[in-house]
């Protein structure tokens, strides 16, 4: 969790984590989202309203399963997009909207056919002191009607050595009072907070900082929950340190950090063919959430960002091909200062999530289910293919030339749109032929891709 690193002026360079001790839960956890429609879009500080009008209108439409919302409650006032996660209370009155707006968003997701998973900020609250962005006053360890001194951890220094377990799970990061987990009191005030959440409609949430809270403790706040819903926990993998990843599986899924940098290597580096292991060394696929970038590692430099261009979207289609994982979309804003909160009116956001080649892709993934991989191909460099068997064909093409090349797609023979070029409503003349013998003649653009499926037939 990197995303204090300049909230108050310091470092975060070696927080690269997110998890606590290994304990076995009453709940299977699950990669997938319950559900046929598995791909999550996250709408980064995205205001609720919008949300709202995003499902109705892009997300529902594309087959989008979920929808992630930035932090609900209150914080502390400013403009810079960190302020989302420096909770004063567990009030919905954030800048992104009211109780009213949360529960519209999500009443209006639902019909439109994508559910909601909250954001949830549990690990610590604000430091500093002032009036929040709905009026609670508080100051470090006092937050009116919530919290007080008692209720957080006796180690009042900040984090400074990750080999160290107690240091990283009960002492501050970057300075915000970090909460007794262990406590009754906090865990069931915490229960609470997301019970109220589940209450208003939200299907699971997404535990910020899991990593500075133990599995025990989140495994006790989880239990105290009436009906818990989807779990996904931000828990980033650092060598050497002593919380790791896996020891948070048996309570929910792991977002999977590492795949963004395997993503970054490759398609920077001029060799996508070594993706055919992109399951190596990672959290098995029933566990992990696969992500290109987040609002981390955009602003860190270990992933691909949006400023890449072709290479970032092509980095999105192959996720949403590739059976690894549980594929979340992530949709922000443009910036060059790393510190700049979201934009306030409709212009300067990414709109990821809408564009036509990951909106076909999304088609792909509700398509093709389940079905193996096979018939993988690669030139050893810029260029990779495979099929999903009997269901759907991808071929990807991160060099600066055509690619032409006869492939073997495992579909049934016919006339297929290319779901990356074709309008959702029509082929619009991007069609490939599948010959009786399952192949297919193709030329796949410089910088770009081909996708077919047993869905989108001409």
């Amino acid at each position: 969790m990197q995303h204090r690193s300049r909230m108050l002026g310091g470092s975060l360079a070696g927080v690269l984590a997110a998890t606590g001790l290994a304990t076995l839960a009453p709940w299977p956890s699950q990669a997938t989202p319950p559900g046929e429609k598995t791909v999550t879009a996250t709408l980064f500080e995205r205001r609720f309203t919008d949300v709202a009008t995003a499902c109705t209108h892009q997300l529902g439409p594309a087959g989008y399963g979920y929808v992630e919302v930035s932090p609900a409650s209150e914080h502390v006032q400013g403009d810079q997009w960190w302020t989302s996660y420096q909770p004063v209370s567990y009030k919905i009155a954030g800048r992104l909207g009211d109780r009213d707006a949360f529960a519209a968003m999500v009443k209006t997701c639902h019909g439109a056919g994508v559910k909601v998973i909250a954001d949830a900020v549990i690990n610590h609250m604000a430091a500093g002191s002032g009036t929040g962005t709905g009026g609670t006053q508080y100051s470090k360890y006092a937050y009116h009607g919530t919290y007080e001194d008692k209720d957080f951890h006796a180690c009042r220094k900040n984090i400074s050595d990750y080999t160290n377990r107690d240091d990283v799970q009960n002492c501050e990061l970057v300075g915000l009072a970090d909460l007794d987990t262990g406590s009754d009191h906090v865990r069931t005030t915490i229960a609470k907070y997301l019970d109220d959440l589940r209450s208003m409609g939200v299907d699971g949430f997404r535990v910020d900082a899991a990593k500075h809270i133990s599995a025990t403790d989140l495994a006790a706040i989880k239990a105290k929950m009436s009906d818990p819903g989807y779990w996904v926990q931000e828990v980033i993998y650092g060598a050497g340190e002593a919380v790791q990843p896996d020891e948070y599986t048996g309570i929910g899924d792991v977002d999977e950090f590492r795949y963004g940098a395997h993503l970054k290597s490759a398609f920077q580096g001029g060799n996508i063919a070594q993706l055919k292991s992109v399951a190596d060394g990672k959290l098995a696929g029933d566990k992990a959430r696969t992500f290109v970038d987040n609002w981390d590692t955009e602003r860190n430099g270990s992933t691909l960002t949006y400023k890449d261009g072709a290479s970032y979207t092509l980095a999105n289609v192959f996720m949403l091909a590739s059976p690894y994982g549980s594929p979340n979309v992530y949709s922000g804003y443009e910036w060059s200062d790393k510190d700049a909160g979201p934009p306030s009116g409709s212009g300067g956001w990414t709109d990821e999530h809408a564009k036509r080649e990951i909106t076909g892709m999304v088609g792909f993934r509700n398509a093709v289910g389940s079905a193996e991989l096979t018939d993988w191909w690669d030139n050893g460099g810029s260029a990779l293919a495979f099929a999903r068997k009997g269901k759907g064909f991808v071929a990807l093409n991160n060099g600066d030339g055509d690619l032409k090349q006869t492939f073997a797609t495992s579909l049934p023979a016919g006339t297929y749109c290319d779901v990356v070029h074709a309008a959702p409503s029509a082929c619009d003349g991007h069609t490939v032929t599948v010959g009786d013998d399952g192949k297919a003649e193709l030329t796949v653009p410089a910088k770009s891709a081909v996708a077919l499926h047993v869905g989108a037939k001409s």
